[in-house]
This record gives C-alpha cells, structure tokens and sequence, in this order.
C-alpha cells in the first residue's frame, strides 16, 4: 500500500471536469485507490464521492493506493493534480 499527500493547485478545484479527470485516470488501473481528507475516505473511482469531499484550491488530501499497479496508478495520479492533465 501506498501514499502521497497532496495540495489542490487549479483554482477550480476538485470540482466537476477535474473530478471527472481524476476519476477518468483512476479508472485505468487495477488498484484500489483512495481519497482521504480528515476522517473521509472515498473511493477515487466515484464521480460522486470525489465531488461530495468539495475539494478546493489548497486544500491538501493523501491518495492511497493498494494493488499490483499502484505505484502506476499514484504517478499518475500525482501528475494530475499538478499538471492538471492526465499522462499521456
């Protein structure tokens, strides 16, 4: 199991198209991975559960990730938030 603390950067957030985005990436991989802020834990596969956590431009948060490709799946995930664009 792994991971990373994260800090929202886009000034949109978390929020619809870059939810969608991260659902969208986390969806390629085998792993299991979560988003955890506080005592909420959701599935980062769940359109819904990524908007209900309302995540904000510095707002910090960790994705965990459990599974055969997770160290593939917490790249790419970290390249997201700071790119704001998926790895091609």
């Amino acid at each position: 199991m792994l991971s990373k603390e994260l800090t929202i950067k886009n000034e949109e957030g978390l929020q619809s198209r870059p939810a969608a985005l991260l659902v969208q990436v986390a969806g390629k991989f085998m792993a299991n991975i979560w988003i955890e802020q506080g005592s909420k834990r959701i599935n980062s596969k769940s359109i819904m559960g990524v908007l209900s956590l309302r995540l904000k431009k510095g707002d910090s948060f960790f994705i965990v990730a459990n599974g055969d490709d997770e160290v593939k799946a917490i790249d790419a995930i970290v390249h997201l938030i700071e790119t704001g664009s998926p790895q091609q």
